[in-house]
């Protein structure tokens, strides 16, 4: 397992305040596992830019059948992903 430390720019959908589909690096994908919220605790500020932070963990599949771990949060601008595992 490899983690990319990056952070970009997504749009994400959500069911009950639940991630359930996001659209990320020009790729549909949607979430398949059970999502684990994330603390600001799980992120440095300096890291991640802000404090205050909130965000979820979650697998996510693309329409290809790719599958990665990202974690994601929400900033004053919109979603970000943090990390990705493959």
């Amino acid at each position: 397992m490899s983690a990319v430390e990056i952070e970009q720019d997504l749009t994400i959908w959500m069911v009950d305040d639940i991630p359930q589909r996001m659209l990320y690096a020009g790729r549909r994908w949607r979430v398949t596992d059970i999502p684990t919220r994330l603390r600001e605790s799980t992120w440095s500020a300096a890291s991640a830019g802000a404090t205050g932070l909130r965000g979820w963990r979650f697998q996510a599949t693309d329409e290809a059948g790719e599958s990665y771990v990202f974690d994601v949060f929400r900033a004053e601008l919109g979603w970000h992903v943090h990390h990705t595992w493959s």
